[in-house]
C-alpha cells in the first residue's frame, strides 16, 4: 500500500500541475494583436490613401469642367462619340417597344411635326441629321436621343395644339440634345456610383446607401431640374429665330398645368410648372428681341403657313 501511494505521487503532481496551467491559462491577458485590431477607417494607410484620392479626383473634376451653352460651369467625362452610342442602342430599343405604334412618314400628322421640327433646327443652326417618328399614343410626351432622334406621341397634339405650342416643346427637346445634358447626367451618375462603391468598400454598406439617397435628393434631381430650366431658355430662343411667338410658350404650360398631377418639386426631375412659368414669362423679352433680329417685320414663313391653314 505504501508502495502504490508513492506511485501514485507523481500522478498527483502531475494533475495538480495540469490544473495550475489551465486556470494560468484562462486568465491570461487578451491577446492584444487581433483582439484590439484597429479598423480600416482609423488607420493611417485609409487617411493616406483618401488624401491621395481626394487630390487626385479634385484635379480630375476641374479638368473635365466646361461651360454649358448658357455659361454654366458643369462636369463632363463622357465623349461626343459615348454619348451618340448610347443613343443609337436607345434608338433600337425604342423603335423596338413602338415599332407597332410608329406613324408612316407620309400621314398628315408625320409631315406636319416634320416640317416644325425642321424649321426650328434650321433657326438653331445644329448640324448633322435628323430622324423624326411620331408615335401613336394618347401619352402627352416627346423626347430626343441623343444622335438626333425626335419622338412625338401623338397625344401630344391635343395639348400642343398650334404650330407655336408644338415649336415650345421641340425646341425644348433639342436643346437637350444641343446642351448635352445626357452627357452630363450620365457623368454625375459614373462620379456617384464610384463614390458609392468607395464607401461601400471601406466604410459602411449601409452608408453607402443612404448616402445614395441623399446624393439623388441634394445632386441628382436639383442637377435634371437645372438642365430642364436651361433647356426651357435655349429652347425658346431657338423657337423665336425659327419666327415662332414665344409668348406661346407660356400659355402651352398653363393648359399643362390643368392636366398635370401635381409633385413636390422637391422630388421632381423638372420644376414645378408654376415656377417653369414664371421663369419663361421672365425669359420672353430676351427671345423676342432675338425674334426681331431673325425675322423680318411682315414673316413670310407665317404667313405661307396661314395660308395653307395649318
Amino acid at each position: 500500500m505504501q508502495f502504490i501511494r508513492q506511485r501514485m505521487w507523481p500522478i498527483r503532481r502531475l494533475s495538480l500541475g495540469t490544473r495550475t496551467q489551465t486556470r494560468l491559462f484562462n486568465n491570461r491577458p487578451p491577446y492584444q494583436r487581433f483582439n484590439n485590431k484597429q479598423k480600416f477607417w482609423q488607420t493611417r494607410t485609409f487617411w493616406y490613401t483618401t488624401g491621395t484620392g481626394t487630390v487626385c479626383g479634385a484635379i480630375y473634376y476641374q479638368s473635365h469642367l466646361e461651360d454649358s451653352p448658357t455659361g454654366r460651369r458643369r462636369f463632363i467625362n463622357v465623349s461626343s462619340a459615348e454619348e451618340t452610342q448610347l443613343g443609337a442602342s436607345a434608338y433600337l430599343q425604342t423603335m423596338a417597344t413602338y415599332r407597332f405604334q410608329i406613324v408612316p412618314h407620309t400621314s398628315p400628322v408625320s409631315q406636319y411635326v416634320h416640317k416644325v421640327a425642321h424649321r426650328i433646327i434650321r433657326a438653331a443652326d445644329i448640324p448633322g441629321s435628323w430622324e423624326i417618328h411620331v408615335i401613336n399614343s394618347r401619352e402627352k410626351n416627346a423626347f430626343v436621343l441623343p444622335g438626333n432622334k425626335i419622338f412625338v406621341f401623338s397625344g401630344l397634339l391635343s395639348v400642343a395644339n398650334t404650330e407655336d405650342a408644338l415649336a415650345t416643346v421641340l425646341a425644348h427637346e433639342i436643346a437637350h440634345v444641343f446642351a448635352r445634358h445626357s452627357a452630363e447626367k450620365l457623368s454625375a451618375a459614373k462620379a456617384l456610383q464610384l463614390l458609392y462603391i468607395f464607401v461601400s468598400l471601406f466604410v459602411d454598406p449601409s452608408a453607402a446607401e443612404m448616402g445614395r439617397s441623399m446624393a439623388t435628393l441634394l445632386v441628382e434631381l436639383p442637377n435634371s431640374r437645372q438642365c430642364e430650366q436651361e433647356a426651357d431658355e435655349i429652347g425658346l430662343e431657338f423657337m423665336a429665330r425659327a419666327c415662332y411667338d414665344p409668348h406661346q410658350a407660356v400659355e402651352l404650360w398653363q393648359r399643362m398645368q390643368e392636366n398635370e398631377q401635381m409633385v413636390p418639386q422637391l422630388l421632381s426631375t423638372h420644376p414645378s410648372t408654376a415656377k417653369r412659368i414664371e421663369n419663361i414669362r421672365n425669359m420672353v423679352p430676351k427671345a423676342l428681341m432675338k425674334k426681331e433680329a431673325s425675322c423680318p417685320p411682315n414673316d413670310l414663313t407665317q404667313t405661307f403657313f396661314k395660308q395653307l391653314g395649318l
